[in-house]
C-alpha cells in the first residue's frame, strides 16, 4: 500500500522537495549593519539595503529578498563605520624636526557598487587607504612647526588631512568621516630633552618679561597713587595749617613711642613744657 501511493505521488513529493530546496537558494537575509551586491554572472545589477544618509534605523531595506540561484551571487559589505589605522611612522616638521606620529581614520562605504568594481573587499579598501594617508599626513605636517601642532592650527591640519583623504577614497566607494592624531611627539632620547630643555627656557624667559613687565606697572601706579596722595594732602593741610601741624605732631609720637617694629625697649625723659609734648599739653 505505501508503495503504491509512494508511485502515485513520488512526483508531486519530489516538485515539492526541488521548490522549497530553490526557494531556499533563492531567499538570501540582509542584516541591518551590512549591504548586499548582487552580482550576475560577475556584474553587479543590484544593491540590497543600500547606504542613506539619516535613513532611520528599520528603514532601511533590510530583511528577506529573492535572488537567482547560481546566476546571481552575494557581496557582503560591512554598513557601519569602520576604523582605519595607520602604522606609526616619523614625519618630518616644516622645522625640521622628527615626530614620532600615530593616527587613524573613521570611513564607510557608501558606493558598495563602485566599491566592488575597484576594490573587492573592505578589506582591500583599507589595503588601498592606508598608503594614501601615510601620504596625504606626511604632506599636511612637513608644511607646520612642530610647535604649530600643539596649538589651535592642529585642528586645521586634520581637517586638511580628512578632505585630501575623503577625494582619493571615493574612488573607491569609501567616505572618509574623520581623521586623528593620537599622538606626535618627538623621538624619545637626546632630541626629546633638548626641545623640553628650550621650550623650558622660552618659558622661563617669557615668564620674567611678564614679571618686568608687572613690576613697571605696579610702580607707575603706586608713583601716581603717591603724587595723588601728596596732592590731596597738600589741599588739605593748606585749608587748615594747625591741623597739618597736629597731624605731623601725632605721625612722630607714634614713631617715637608707640612704633610697633621697634622692640627694644628704652627711656625718655622731657621736662613738661618742652615744646615737643606741646600736643599733649592741649589749647
Amino acid at each position: 500500500m505505501f508503495a503504491n501511493s509512494w508511485s502515485e505521488h513520488r512526483a508531486s513529493l519530489i516538485a515539492v522537495v526541488v521548490l522549497v530546496i530553490g526557494l531556499l537558494l533563492s531567499t538570501v537575509v540582509a542584516s541591518e549593519n551590512e549591504q548586499a551586491v548582487v552580482l550576475r554572472l560577475g556584474e553587479p545589477v543590484r544593491v540590497i539595503n543600500k547606504f542613506k544618509p539619516n535613513q532611520d534605523y528599520g528603514q532601511t531595506g533590510a530583511g528577506i529578498s529573492l535572488r537567482i540561484p547560481f546566476f546571481e551571487q552575494l557581496t557582503r559589505i560591512d554598513k557601519r563605520v569602520l576604523s582605519l589605522d595607520m602604522q606609526p611612522q616619523q614625519v618630518t616638521s616644516s622645522d625640521q624636526r622628527r615626530l614620532d606620529v600615530d593616527a587613524y581614520a573613521r570611513f564607510r562605504i557608501i558606493d558598495p557598487v563602485k566599491m566592488v568594481r575597484t576594490a573587492g573587499t573592505t578589506e582591500k579598501v583599507q589595503e588601498q587607504l592606508q598608503p594614501i594617508m601615510n601620504s596625504v599626513l606626511r604632506q599636511e605636517l612637513g608644511k607646520r612647526t612642530f610647535q604649530a601642532m600643539l596649538t589651535a592650527e592642529r585642528g586645521q591640519a586634520m581637517k586638511n588631512i580628512r578632505e585630501a583623504l575623503d577625494r582619493q577614497a571615493r574612488q573607491y566607494g569609501a567616505q572618509v568621516i574623520d581623521v586623528r592624531i593620537k599622538r606626535a611627539d618627538l623621538p624619545i632620547g637626546t632630541p626629546l630633552d633638548s626641545a623640553f630643555t628650550r621650550m623650558q627656557a622660552e618659558r622661563e624667559q617669557e615668564a620674567t618679561a611678564i614679571r618686568a613687565k608687572g613690576e613697571r606697572d605696579a610702580q607707575i601706579i603706586q608713583a601716581g597713587a603717591q603724587a595723588r596722595a601728596a596732592q590731596i594732602y597738600a589741599v588739605s593741610f593748606g585749608k587748615d595749617p594747625s591741623f597739618y601741624d597736629f597731624y605731623r605732631a601725632m605721625q612722630s609720637y607714634t614713631t617715637t613711642f608707640a612704633d610697633p617694629a621697634s622692640k627694644a625697649s628704652s627711656t625718655i625723659i622731657l621736662s613738661p613744657d618742652n615744646d615737643y609734648l606741646r600736643q599733649f599739653r592741649g589749647k
